[in-house]
């Protein structure tokens, strides 16, 4: 008996159809059935359907003599399902990788719950993805009391979810047991999925985004205009039938009518749903079944008394909604019109006040907190000068406060938010500006002040003015505003050559390069042997466990930023006993989906550490024993500790073709290549990630890349330009030798 039967009903999807089945027969769990339902579909799905089934046991086909519609395909495939759990996907989606063995642990750890909702992203024909606005929902819910497990009553914030029937599991014998199918029309989903989730005495979630929801451009069927829209009447009307004959489901009834008046309101709404000559017997009928299921004695919500106002009163709530916006966004425009008015003005007079020449300014990853460069040199000065005061700047109050929760503005540090009264006090009197990102173009620079880049570390890929011939990677982005912003540089840090020839070609700009070495890698290159060890232990690492740090970059030539180049449950269980894997995905990833696609999820469950939100990533560093990267500029900063680099280029064709590369790593690499899993899962296993070849191309390339590094480079900073002393240059590259993670064994291979 199969754990999955995947109910999977086609009707002219033949474009979308491949997709779909591609990613369920290879998910990398497999004791699944696949009952695929062609409900006569006048295009090529039948005999697309038929060529799977040929090449895969597990699919199995029905056609159907005539069409009968989504939901009543669904019911003809039941009867067939042998499976443990009941799986309706629709053959326009695609399952993520990883997503079925997702569920069943889940399933597993929570004891066969009735249902299982888990989490989704809406993936846009233009290439964009949106995860689920309600996500946290599931986070919230997945850690319930007991088993994990919970009632709808226990928490009914689960009903706030979409009421879909695709973004869940059902047990099959509670479905059998309650008589639960599809009945015919549009909005089928809602005479199923109420009366399923009311019902079930034991619901668990999976905060773990396991489908993309196809938003297609046109031909979703409850994005055609059409009189079918009426049909949301009688679903509704099931629903309340099935609650009349359930007594104990009575409680429910002011939630559900509330619930149809939303729901048959926001179809009103929508442009493309009903013929405009329909819309006010839409409206009307609307009404009529609001008032012959309000439950006696209940309130009824302020959206929804205009139900009570007739068909004219809804169209002039509308338009008086839609005025009001406009004037909220009109007065925006003005606010937003009228301050930088107010800029350009003081810009014109110019600050009165002197320079204070113990005020320094610090910013870094625009406005986040207290990291990279500017982190490092901040504290060199509060331990060497610290009659310099340094202030930070953050985005936003929400920023702030979210920085100090995470540890990026540690307590008592003296901020200001950006814009405010004070910045702008701040930034007119600060003689020292340090930054890794470009200021704000209304920052006025003063004769006298000196600013201080840092960057964000060597570059690989094409930065600046080199984007003007990248279209694609300088999408929304102002490159002759950004080499202006830069003309404010004084000084730009570099810790090799090739960044110096990189940073004055690409900002071709008034700035004096300082061979200065990185900042932030001063604790990397003073590092002792138990230096990752308290960050080893913070993080839950088991003792003598070999530590893989994974870190890829985004990409420009996918809309986000996001592609999945591997499987990270596959990675970590190739990996082996004895060994911990930790991802830390690009900073501009953090808050995407690409968390939900099962991170989070491996996370929680002790497979992996999903280290994406650890404020400072040198301690990521050391901690590990190797570090798994594509295109990241980590590499040249983790060469400092001389731990072996595999540098995992799969697609370095079409990243150079996107971003353009200022030479070619996969020739010039760290330490091994692979340009495949089967290949990074082979060089693991035969421990040929640290083989004698390895370190021979380790430390040529730190040789190359680590040339100022010498573990002075924030006190170089701070003594020559904010203090005005002399000291002498880098010492070069210091004697090669490895940073152990920690004072213990090494297994030889993995």
């Amino acid at each position: 008996m199969p754990r999955f039967s995947i109910i999977l009903p086609c009707f002219k999807v033949q474009g979308f159809l491949r997709e779909c089945l591609d990613s369920v027969l290879g998910q990398c769990y497999r004791d699944i059935e696949v009952i695929a339902v062609d409900d006569c579909s006048p295009d090529g799905c039948g005999a697309i359907l038929d060529a799977y089934a040929a090449g895969d046991s597990r699919l199995r086909v029905l056609h159907l003599e005539e069409n009968v519609g989504l939901g009543r395909a669904r019911n003809a495939g039941m009867p067939h399902a042998t499976g443990d759990y009941l799986f309706f996907l629709d053959s326009d989606d695609t399952l993520t990788p990883g997503a079925l063995r997702a569920m069943a642990d889940r399933l597993a750890e929570t004891g066969d719950p009735d249902v299982l909702v888990f989490d989704y992203a809406r993936t846009y024909w233009w290439g964009g993805t949106r995860r689920n606005v309600l996500a946290h929902i599931l986070a919230e819910t997945q850690d319930g009391s007991g088993d994990g497990t919970f009632t709808a009553a226990e928490r009914p914030e689960i009903l706030d979810l979409l009421m879909v029937v695709w973004n869940k599991v059902y047990r099959r014998d509670f479905v059998e047991r309650e008589g639960f199918t599809f009945p015919p029309g549009y909005y089928e989903d809602t005479p199923w999925t109420f009366p399923v989730m009311l019902t079930a005495g034991r619901i668990a979630t999976l905060d773990r985004i396991c489908l993309n929801y196809r938003q297609r451009r046109q031909g979703n069927i409850l994005s055609t205009t059409s009189r079918k829209h009426f049909d949301i009447h009688e679903q509704y009307a099931r629903v309340f039938a099935y609650v009349d004959a359930h007594p104990p489901l009575a409680r429910w009834r002011p939630y559900l009518h509330a619930k149809m008046g939303e729901h048959c309101l926001d179809i009103l709404a929508k442009p493309d749903r009903l013929p405009p000559s329909d819309k006010a017997e839409f409206f009307r009928r609307t009404a009529e079944m609001f008032r012959a299921h309000r439950p006696e004695g209940a309130p009824v919500p302020d959206g929804l008394r205009v139900l009570e106002r007739g068909y004219a009163g809804w169209v002039l709530w509308r338009q008086s909604g839609r005025a009001r916006r406009e004037l909220g966004r009109r007065a925006q425009r003005a606010r937003a019109a009228a301050g930088a008015r107010l800029g350009r003005a003081r810009s014109a007079v110019g600050p009165r006040r002197p320079l204070d020449p113990q005020l320094a300014v610090y910013s870094a990853f625009s406005h986040r907190g207290v990291l990279g460069d500017p982190a490092a040199i901040y504290h060199k000065a509060r331990e060497i000068a610290p009659h310099l005061r340094g202030v930070w700047v953050l985005r936003d109050e929400e920023q702030a406060e979210l920085a100090e929760r995470t540890g990026l503005l540690p307590p008592g540090t003296d901020h200001v938010i950006l814009g405010s009264a004070s910045y702008r006090r701040v930034v007119e009197r600060a003689t020292f500006f340090v930054n890794n990102v470009n200021w704000p173009g209304t920052l006025l620079k003063r004769p006298g002040s000196v600013h201080i880049h840092t960057h964000q570390g060597t570059p690989l890929k094409y930065m600046g003015a080199d984007l003007l011939d990248k279209p694609g990677a300088r999408l929304g982005v102002d490159v002759p505003q950004m080499l202006r912003r830069a003309d404010r540089w004084d000084y730009s840090l570099v810790a090799n050559r090739h960044s110096e020839r990189v940073w004055e070609r690409a900002y071709p700009c008034h700035f004096t390069s300082l061979r200065t070495g990185s900042p932030r890698n001063d604790v990397l290159v003073g590092a002792g042997p138990d230096a990752g060890r308290e960050v080893r232990a913070r993080l839950g690492v088991p003792d003598g466990h070999t530590v893989v740090l994974y870190a890829p970059t985004r990409r420009d030539y996918r809309r986000g930023g996001l592609v999945e180049r591997l499987d990270p449950a596959r990675f970590a269980r190739d990996l082996g006993a004895g060994h911990t894997l930790i991802v830390r995905l690009h900073p501009s990833l953090a808050s995407g989906p690409a968390r939900g696609l099962g991170l989070s999820e491996l996370h929680r469950r002790g497979v992996l550490i999903d280290a994406t939100d650890e404020p400072h990533v040198e301690e990521l560093m050391l901690a590990s024993d190797v570090l798994v990267t594509d295109y990241s500029a980590l590499m040249f900063d983790y060469a400092n500790l001389d731990r072996p680099l595999v540098v995992h280029a799969d697609d370095w064709g079409a990243f150079t073709a996107s971003r353009g590369a200022y030479f070619d790593i996969t020739a010039e690499a760290p330490g091994p290549v692979t340009r495949s899993y089967d290949e990074l899962a082979r060089l693991f296993a035969s421990g040929a990630w640290r083989d004698e070849e390895a370190a021979r191309a380790r430390a040529a390339f730190r040789e190359r890349f680590c040339e100022y590094d010498d573990g002075r480079a924030a006190e170089r900073v701070v003594r020559t330009l904010m203090l005005g002393e002399p000291m002498t240059g880098p010492a070069g590259v210091p004697r090669a030798r490895r940073v152990p993670a920690a004072d213990r064994d090494q297994p030889a291979s993995l």
